[in-house]
């Protein structure tokens, strides 16, 4: 039945990305919090969403495990709004202010083979700091930092808590027991304001 459920989701997916239809994600079970946006690459395991905040502006990049993915919504009243809305982001110029579809038109590798690899590697290349969701923590808990080591089987990301900003903290995630991660974007921004001036580190 779940694997049943997955295909059917990679179907729902796959259709989105051909009619560039914008989309509700639901990935966290029994939570409001939901992922809205574009879908641009979907791979075995994964799909690569350019994300978009209630703003109607570009939120940066999101890839999602298709494992997770409990629900994909194309036609409801909250998509109407949100799509209302991009159209005044884009008439008032605000729609992609972090410059992503730019950057997926300069690196089309990103949407090519490992997606999750990808993202995390174009992050470690670049110095970019990500936000990690774990199946350990379903969505309760993510952790914003920096990838200091990458593997095929690990990572170790040096975060920050923002309710206790005493110091930063290590951990080290397996590859696999990643939900979500998301990057160029708003909270790469904030989280790399955060580590420039509370932790001093460029």
């Amino acid at each position: 039945m779940e694997q049943s459920n997955n295909q059917d989701i990679k179907i729902k997916l796959t259709i989105a990305k051909q009619q560039g239809k914008l989309v509700e994600v639901h990935n966290i079970k029994g939570d409001d919090y939901f992922n809205v946006g574009f879908v641009v690459s979907i791979d075995n395991y994964f799909c690569l969403m350019i994300s978009i905040d209630w703003d109607g502006k570009i939120n940066g990049l999101i890839a999602i495990r298709i494992e997770s993915i409990n629900e994909v919504n194309d036609q409801t009243d909250y998509l109407t709004t949100v799509s209302e809305k991009t159209k005044v982001a884009h008439e008032n110029n605000y729609f992609d202010i972090w410059q992503v579809q730019r950057f997926l038109d300069e690196h089309p590798e990103i949407t090519n083979g490992n997606i999750l690899m990808n993202v995390l590697r174009d992050a470690a290349r670049n110095a970019l700091p990500v936000v990690i969701g774990t199946k350990k923590y379903q969505g309760i808990d993510d952790f914003s930092g920096m990838i200091h080591n990458l593997n095929e089987i690990t990572l170790n990301l040096h975060y920050f808590n923002e309710k206790d900003l005493s110091s930063m903290w290590s951990y080290d995630i397996p590859i696999s027991q990643i939900d979500y991660v998301r990057s160029r974007g708003t909270q790469t921004a904030t989280t790399r304001q955060i580590l420039k001036d509370i932790f001093h580190q460029d």
